[in-house]
This record gives structure tokens, C-alpha cells and sequence, in this order.
């Protein structure tokens, strides 16, 4: 018989099989092998989207009704500010000011925490970040603003803001020239909203990027 040598067994292989057959695994054990694997790329593909594309937000307050409400969800862009500067009008989420300000007071704005954190956001394991600010660029660098007569200035023109309810009054607060680099920012909900008019401009390079989507509620899904 072809392949049978007598002298490494006395036994024939039996029929159908080829001479020292061997066991392979399942497709089943395949798969499971295959599924931790399979998780971590997944988890770094998520990652890297995060960290250099995409991210997700939750907005956890009222300061930016009506455009956007408590328990939305958000997609910002980390990859707008790259190709242009910021533009008035536009949703921005930067760092919180006072973290940015006193970042050892704040533990969790250790590097290290927040890279770990923004993991388990990116693949669904930590909630999105709520320790960031959302507010829209009202003023660019150079220019001087102002609050006054219930309306915004900008270089001593009132600012048109079509995004703000009818009949919305914005509390009065003193000319100041925006500084090289910084942004002035305030949240559509004038009466409830902590921006510029209480931290002051915010540095750009503090923005981690531009809204662009609101993915939640569907019912209520559209570009920002």
C-alpha cells in the first residue's frame, strides 16, 4: 500500500484517511481563537479614529438649547482645524478652562487617564466625555466685542445671530479685544450658559475640534 511502511507500524491506515493524518481544528476553535484578536484591532482602529479623525461627545447641559439639548450625542471633528482656522458661528468643544488652567488640581486630566478614557469611549465601554466645554466662536483673534443693549458687537457692528430664539437678551459685558490665539465663545443659551463672558477667551490650542453631526436622537439627527 502506497505511504504504508511496515517498519514504522504494523497497523494500515485506515481507509479513506491519508497515511499519518492529523487532527486540525474546528472552525470553531478557529473563530474563538480568533475573536481576542479580532477585538483589540478593532479596539485600536477605534482608537486611532478617536484620537485623530472622530470623536464622540454627550452634551450634559442647557447652555447650547435650542440648537442642541441635554442627552444629545455629537460627532466633532478633529480633523476641521487642520485645513482652516476656526469661523464664527462655528460649535466648538475645547478643554475646560479650569483644568486646562490648574491641571493638578484635576486628576483626571492626566494624560495617561485620558488616553485610557478615550479607549473606552471609542469602543463603547466608558461613556463619552462630559469633562469638555461646548460653546459656539462668536469673536476671532483681533477683534474687539462687546455686550451691550441686550446684543453682541464685533468690531462695533451687532453681530447677526440667526441660531439664537427671538427675543434672546445677552447680558451686557465690557469691550475686549480678543488676544492672538484665543477665541471668544459663548453658549446660545444666554441665560444659562458659563463661557467668555465668566473664563475669558479660550486658547485655540485648546480646542479639540469643530461639531459636525448630532447622531442622537436619530428622530433628530443633522449636520451642525
Amino acid at each position: 500500500m502506497i505511504g504504508w511502511d511496515p517498519a514504522l507500524t504494523d497497523k494500515p491506515p485506515e481507509p479513506g484517511l491519508p497515511p499519518f493524518a492529523t487532527h486540525k481544528p474546528t472552525s470553531t476553535a478557529r473563530a474563538a481563537a480568533e475573536i481576542p484578536i479580532l477585538i483589540v484591532v478593532a479596539a485600536l482602529i477605534a482608537f486611532v479614529v478617536k484620537t485623530f479623525i472622530a470623536q464622540p461627545f454627550y452634551i450634559p447641559s442647557e447652555s447650547m438649547v435650542p440648537q442642541l439639548k441635554v442627552n444629545d450625542r455629537i460627532v466633532v471633528s478633529k480633523l476641521a482645524y487642520h485645513f482652516h482656522s476656526p469661523h464664527r458661528g462655528d460649535i466648538v468643544v475645547f478643554d475646560n478652562p479650569d483644568e486646562a488652567t490648574f491641571p493638578q488640581a484635576h486628576p483626571h486630566y492626566n494624560p495617561v487617564v485620558r488616553v485610557l478614557r478615550g479607549i473606552g469611549s471609542a469602543v463603547g465601554l466608558v461613556q463619552p466625555s462630559t469633562e469638555e466645554f461646548i460653546k459656539r466662536v462668536i469673536a476671532l483673534p483681533g477683534e474687539t466685542v462687546e455686550g451691550r443693549q441686550g446684543h453682541v458687537f464685533v468690531n462695533g457692528k451687532e453681530l447677526i445671530e440667526p441660531y439664537l430664539p427671538p427675543g434672546t437678551v445677552t447680558t451686557d459685558f465690557a469691550p475686549l479685544i480678543v488676544p492672538k490665539g484665543d477665541l471668544w465663545v459663548m453658549g446660545d443659551n444666554r441665560n444659562n450658559s458659563r463661557d467668555s463672558r465668566v473664563f475669558g477667551p479660550i486658547r485655540q490650542k485648546t480646542v479639540v475640534g469643530r461639531t459636525i453631526l448630532r447622531i442622537w436622537p436619530v428622530a433628530h439627527a443633522s449636520f451642525l
